[in-house]
């Protein structure tokens, strides 16, 4: 018999809903996606910085960051990127039973992971943003030099050179970068979130 056939969920004093209740806010995820450069953690930075100054409490878990603890020990295969999507999708699934609003800033790339993560979280609570930015565009701004060095073979499997990038289908939120600034972006986030009342 496996060792997990004897773990058992353990129910907590406090309820999802009492926790949704005190903080007085919709809980959810922004899920942002797009590729390398096109503005993810720039625009998610800056809706966190809006919610915040509003009274909320969320909490933004970013790519590199998690990349720095909990993800340490995952590469950038294709599997190694399966499994990071999952781990994140288990750790939001985690704050938002805490009641919090919470972005993801992560490449994401192939879309059955993105489909995964959204069944996991719940689709009335799992929020697709779409960064979008031409690939010429995130390789001019090329924030860490990771393009060039993509380019140079120096990093292997990076996404839009030789790994692909799956762009939503139908997201909730479609920024386009190269279009709008950020506080345009941040702006539409915002009112997404006022509009479909998981902020009053």
């Amino acid at each position: 018999m496996s060792e997990a056939n004897n773990i058992v969920w353990h129910d907590a004093g406090v309820s999802s809903e009492e926790r949704k209740e005190k903080i007085g806010s919709k809980p959810c995820i922004l899920w942002y996606t797009g590729l390398s450069g096109s503005g993810k953690s720039t625009v998610a930075n800056a809706v966190d910085r809006i919610l915040f100054d509003k009274g909320y409490t969320t909490y933004l878990l970013d790519g590199d960051n998690i990349r720095h603890g909990l993800n340490k020990d995952l590469g950038f295969s294709d599997e190694d990127r399966v499994e990071n999507i999952r781990r994140i999708s288990e750790v939001s699934n985690l704050f938002l039973d805490a009641g919090l609003i919470v972005s993801t800033a992560f490449i994401s790339p192939f879309r059955a992971d993105r489909v995964q993560a959204k069944a996991l979280i719940g689709d009335a609570r799992f929020i697709e943003v779409f960064v979008d930015a031409p690939i010429e565009t995130c390789e001019e701004r090329d924030p860490k030099g990771l393009y060039q060095k993509a380019r140079e073979g120096v990093i292997k499997n990076f996404t839009g050179i030789d790994s692909p990038y799956e762009s939503p289908l139908s997201p909730s939120i479609h920024l386009s970068t190269n279009c709008d600034n950020v506080e345009q972006c941040a702006n539409q986030v915002v009112d997404y979130l006022l509009e479909n009342k998981f902020i009053g």
